[in-house]
């Protein structure tokens, strides 16, 4: 592909919805867990306002910077929870997509369409704490 290739991590209601009236949907904290795990060998940036769902956590790997999707690099894990990322797709490589198999209200959307460019290539089910079931799925180009 070339380029910085990153890996974007979101999490979407039942309509891909992320955010309503400012504010995160939901959290789950074996979610939060398994994220940090997961990219507990590379950088995983955020910004501050997700940064305070993972600030109790030991993770010295995360990166909290409001700019991260434009500072992040090479193979780079990016958690978003409410940021528009349709104009940073082009150096998406990978999404992982949280859902959280529930409708809640929403006045934000995950705003990439992943039937045109994304290939789903994994699919699992887990049970969260806060939550009977948490889908992750994850696409490639």
């Amino acid at each position: 592909m070339g380029g910085i290739e990153l890996i974007l991590i979101v999490c979407v209601d039942a309509n891909n919805g992320m955010m309503f009236n400012k504010r995160r949907q939901s959290q789950d904290r074996i979610f939060r867990a398994q994220i940090v795990n997961e990219t507990q060998k590379a950088r995983l940036w955020m910004n501050q306002y997700s940064y305070s769902q993972f600030k109790d956590t030991d993770a010295n790997h995360i990166i909290v910077d409001d700019d991260f999707l434009d500072k992040a690099a090479d193979i780079d894990y990016c958690y978003v929870e409410n940021m528009s990322v349709y104009q940073y797709e082009d150096k998406i490589d990978k999404i992982i997509l949280y859902k959280w198999n529930r409708k809640y209200p929403a006045d934000f959307w995950f705003d990439i369409s992943l039937q045109e460019k994304w290939k789903l290539v994994y699919t699992e089910n887990f049970k969260g704490y806060s939550h009977e079931k948490i889908t992750k799925e994850v696409y490639t180009k």
